[in-house]
């Protein structure tokens, strides 16, 4: 089944140490981004890929034709969607990946959607108690789910209408930070 991935040297210009060096694993990397991030267009696997110096900027417009042309991923409205066979591919060899790679590029395949996803909505609500703290729920909504969700306590409702209003007005700023500490190398 995965007879035609077979190993070859990828340009290697632009890979900083430690970055993937054959076609097999770019193309192994890509399923596996496909498979977590998508559907991921072209262009945000590139930023995300280049970002990190992960893969050659050649390599990767030839392994994503060729994993399509393997039925491995479908390429639908300039957007990338895994396949049932390339979610076994991901999920069986994905391992083989050196983990630092595969942390790196899901981290910056993350930063690089959210950073594209202007059309996201925010929203909060207030729960008062009886004791008179609130709570607010505060959503991040994009592509037809909830991308993140959290819930802050208050210690009455004039706050936690201040909170709702800021959340609202900043959620993109707040979602863009929490990913980037979330995703970041530690030093």
């Amino acid at each position: 089944m995965y007879g035609t991935m077979a190993a070859n040297d990828a340009f290697t210009a632009g890979v900083r140490p430690g970055g993937l060096t054959s076609s097999t694993e770019i193309r192994l990397l890509l399923c596996y981004l496909v498979k977590n991030a998508g559907p991921i267009a072209r262009q945000e696997i590139e930023n995300a890929l280049m970002e990190e110096a992960l893969v050659n900027y050649f390599e990767i417009g030839s392994c994503l034709d060729d994993i399509t042309r393997q039925q491995l991923v479908t390429l639908t409205k300039g957007s990338y969607t895994i396949t049932e066979k390339g979610r076994k591919v991901a999920q069986e060899l994905a391992y083989d990946l050196p983990r630092s790679v595969r942390e790196r590029a899901v981290a910056a395949v993350l930063r690089c959607q959210t950073w594209a996803r202007k059309e996201a909505k925010y929203s909060a609500s207030i729960t008062e108690k009886e004791d008179g703290h609130c709570t607010i729920r505060c959503t991040v909504k994009g592509l037809d789910s909830e991308l993140f969700c959290l819930d802050l306590g208050t210690p009455d409702r004039l706050t936690a209408e201040l909170v709702k209003k800021q959340f609202i007005l900043k959620g993109n700023e707040i979602y863009q930070m929490l990913i980037n500490k979330l995703t970041e190398e530690e030093k």
